[in-house]
């Protein structure tokens, strides 16, 4: 929430313009896929939902979304913008702290003997969904939320070399 309320503070872009925008981040979303997850297996795992996200293979498709945030990240965007004070805590909390700390959580406490190599199949919708969206979007928008998937600089073949 810190980065968003950072984000639309410092925008002359209408609220809704901004949120959109935000909302059209992989590290955005897939942080809160994160932080759903953590909240509902503290409140328990009783419910459908709690069920859901302490499934084994559920975790580890959250590990390698949270992974793919943080290597893209530190690998590729670190050095393309330098954020300051607030921001950069933020910035490093979403990109490194958080990524490193699940993927601690999903070693120590992750059963993996029950994985088999055919759920890496059902963990690609995911980045699947989230790219299809963001080249829909950008079609109408003309804006991609990171310079490796911006068709209009790269083009197609590129892009979809990029994403696979």
């Amino acid at each position: 929430m810190t980065q968003f309320y950072l984000i639309i503070s410092n925008s002359s872009l209408p609220a809704f313009s901004v949120a959109v925008n935000f909302f059209s981040y992989f590290t955005i979303l897939t942080n809160i896929i994160v932080a759903l997850c953590f909240t509902v297996l503290l409140a328990g795992q009783e419910s459908s939902l709690g069920k859901f996200f302490s499934q084994p293979k559920i975790l580890t498709a959250i590990a390698v979304y949270i992974s793919i945030v943080g290597i893209v990240y530190n690998v590729i965007l670190r050095f393309i913008w330098d954020p300051q004070g607030l921001q950069r805590v933020v910035d490093e909390l979403l990109h490194s702290v958080i990524p490193i700390l699940f993927v601690l959580f999903w070693l120590i406490f992750v059963p993996k003997k029950v994985l088999s190599w055919g759920d890496a199949f059902s963990w690609l919708i995911y980045p699947i969904i989230y790219s299809g969206y963001i080249l829909v979007r950008g079609i109408y928008s003309g804006l991609y939320p990171y310079p490796f998937i911006d068709v209009n600089e790269l083009g197609y073949s590129k892009v979809l070399l990029n994403t696979s």
